[in-house]
């Protein structure tokens, strides 16, 4: 969600309940009337990174069951194909829900190898609601600015305060998004894909969709499984376990991580002076976290932001040497300015990041059923706690708006397909945004898919980031369809090493690839 760690470089649910075959009113066949989609205009929009981008809009229906009403516009990119052989468009999602796609088709199209980019026209859409797209949503500006309540609701008060914030963005967003939020789903996007499909005068059309992309991917394909040539789903939601469910999972893997963090960091006593017992600083952290609760740092980074700043961490280690220094500091020289600089770059939430979270929310709260009473939010994420304190309950709050939101919800689209050429899925085993078991779900229910396993890996979004034998069966599968047959062990088909952890900054082997960074700049964390 947060965009801000492109900065230093230039967790996603599951509702509890019946999971169903496509609904009616998402069911795979046509609306009764699709109006002729116009051919993009497209104009040149290059950066300096991606001199080749061009940008075109489109505009769709609010609603796709009434094709004539209302429209909105949705923001489109890409970079065209050069090769005389054209396999098509490839469309590029980088997750959120709410995450923008415009500059991610530059990004793909410069990761890969020349000779594959160039067979593709590699298109990336800012979805409903988000970024460039309109209406773009901002239901509440200022919701984090710092310095927020505690999220660790020790005392009726902090709860009180906590809960007036989650109703008061529910309320925000109804009051002023009224008649858009009950058409901000996964499967009013997918529509969307399909006419970007028929815009772009394309039968089939390939997919790449990273985190929550990789859900809106399937459920495009549940919906139009004739109209998918190939599908690439890297950091895989588990469909049945969306929404509710699953972030309540994904705390579980995120203390590990953190706790991998800090194993990480007493690894490199040397540099950061913290002791070599991991348990010892964990200690140290929360220590911290309970200092900054009473005097936050520079005013501005309480224990809620602390955690904020903290949590990318678990996305990417690559962002770990830049966090071990903000900690160290503040632990061993009561420096609070490196932690205020952490904060700035990874935990603020600026215009974008408040866009992305009013997507996000509008997205998951009408996607799936989520409880309606606090009592059983309290007690879920006490449970929770109790075993993995270390985002517990920051995560609640985030979702928290999901128990006051205005619009009835959707149920869960089953996602199972034995209609579909093989897709190509990969997945680290330590992934805390989307756990490994979400890789496997969708394995089982992708008749014919290939799991491609990063073992020891703990970072989510993992192709394109540097690890050469993933981006090796990425580049077989996008020029000829070609798949790993068996070459692994147990669910998965095939598997990779991780690269190694990052080395501290102080050292020529400084942090992770640049390319690892740029990636996770664009996925942003979250979903």
């Amino acid at each position: 969600m947060r965009q801000r760690a492109a900065v230093l470089c230039g967790a996603a649910v599951i509702a509890a309940g019946t999971v169903t075959a496509v609904p009616a009113e998402a069911g795979a066949a046509q609306p009764a009337h699709v109006p002729h989609a116009a051919k993009p205009a497209w104009k040149k929009c290059g950066t300096a990174d991606y001199p080749t981008l061009q940008c075109a809009s489109l505009t769709v229906p609010l609603d796709h069951a009434r094709p004539d009403g209302k429209r909105i516009t949705l923001a489109l990119s890409r970079v065209p194909h050069t090769a005389e052989s054209y396999q098509g468009p490839l469309l590029v999602n980088p997750g959120g829900p709410g995450g923008s796609g415009l500059t991610l088709a530059g990004f793909v199209a410069s990761s890969l190898p020349k000779e594959v980019a160039a067979q593709y026209d590699v298109v990336g859409f800012d979805p409903r609601g988000v970024g460039k797209s309109e209406p773009a949503l901002n239901c509440r500006p200022g919701h984090f600015d710092p310095v927020r309540p505690d999220s660790l609701p020790a005392a009726p008060a902090v709860e009180e305060a906590n809960l007036a914030r989650a109703k008061s963005f529910a309320g925000a967003c109804g009051e002023k998004y009224a008649d858009v939020l009950p058409y901000i789903d996964t499967v009013s996007t997918a529509r969307d894909l399909d006419l970007i499909r028929a815009a772009l005068g394309a039968e089939r059309i390939n997919y790449f969709g990273y985190s929550y992309g990789t859900y809106l991917g399937a459920v495009y394909a549940r919906l139009h499984p004739q109209r998918v040539r190939r599908l690439v789903l890297d950091s895989v939601v588990d469909p049945t376990a969306v929404w509710h469910e699953a972030n309540l999972n994904q705390d579980h893997v995120f203390n590990d991580r953190h706790r991998a963090f800090l194993a990480w960091t007493a690894e490199h006593d040397a540099t950061y002076g913290l002791g070599t017992d991991p348990e010892r600083i964990e200690r140290a952290w929360y220590a911290m976290r309970s200092a900054l609760a009473t005097k936050p740092a520079g005013g501005e980074v309480g224990a809620a932001e602390l955690e904020d700043t903290f949590l990318p961490g678990g996305y990417y280690n690559g962002y770990w040497p830049y966090l071990a220094e903000a900690f160290a500091a503040y632990v061993n020289d009561a420096d609070t300015g490196p932690l205020v600089e952490a904060y700035e770059n990874f935990g603020a939430v600026d215009a974008s990041g408040e866009n992305g979270y009013s997507v996000y929310t509008s997205v998951q709260c009408r996607d799936a059923a989520w409880p309606r009473d606090w009592e059983e939010w309290r007690d879920d994420n006490w449970d929770v706690y109790e075993k993995a304190p270390f985002m517990a309950w920051n995560n609640a709050w985030y979702n928290a708006p999901c128990a006051f939101w205005p619009t009835g919800s959707r149920q869960p689209v089953d996602v199972a397909n034995g209609e579909l050429p093989p897709a190509l899925l990969f997945q680290a085993t330590g992934d805390a945004a989307t756990p490994y078991e979400g890789g496997v779900t969708t394995h089982r229910l992708l008749r014919g898919s290939r799991l491609v396993v990063e073992e020891g890996g703990g970072n989510h979004g993992i192709t394109l980031s540097g690890n050469a034998c993933l981006d090796r069966h990425l580049a077989a599968y996008l020029t000829d369809g070609t798949v790993p047959r068996g070459e692994g062990t147990g669910e998965a088909d095939a598997a990779c090493q991780a690269l190694p952890a990052p080395e501290p900054l102080e050292s020529k082997a400084a942090s992770a690839s640049s390319r690892g960074s740029t990636l996770h700049g664009l996925l942003g964390f979250r979903g």
